[in-house]
């Protein structure tokens, strides 16, 4: 497509990626790798390491996860993250905004959209 439109569904990925990884680590916390490998069950979300250290440095940085060096029972030491008290926030409020423009899509794409 010519058209300016090439970049829209990597813009959508991008736009829910950060919410994805808020959402599991609410769940529970995890390590990096792990992170990748809980995504890739769901393909729209797949990320590689290369994409998921650097988003996971980002939120760091901006208070909304910490993390942890922990011994692993296979391997060398893992960082795990897990949310701050502002992650949690931060979360709540991005799953909520969220949910009410999935909501509002669902309404205006009805069942009108071709596979």
């Amino acid at each position: 497509m010519a058209d300016g439109r090439e970049g829209i569904p990597s813009q959508f990925r991008k736009g829910v990626v950060e919410l994805a990884i808020l959402a599991l680590l609410h769940q529970e916390e995890a390590y990096g790798g792990e992170i990748v490998d809980r995504l890739a069950a769901f393909p729209g979300l797949a990320i590689s390491a290369g994409t998921a250290y650097p988003l996971l440095s980002r939120l760091k940085r901006s208070g909304l996860i910490a993390s942890v060096w922990r011994e692993s029972p296979v391997g060398p030491p893992r960082k795990y993250y897990r949310l701050t008290a502002d992650g949690e926030a931060s979360f709540v409020d991005l799953a909520r905004a969220w949910d009410g423009m999935k909501n509002d899509m669902d309404q205006l794409l009805g069942t009108d959209v071709a596979p």
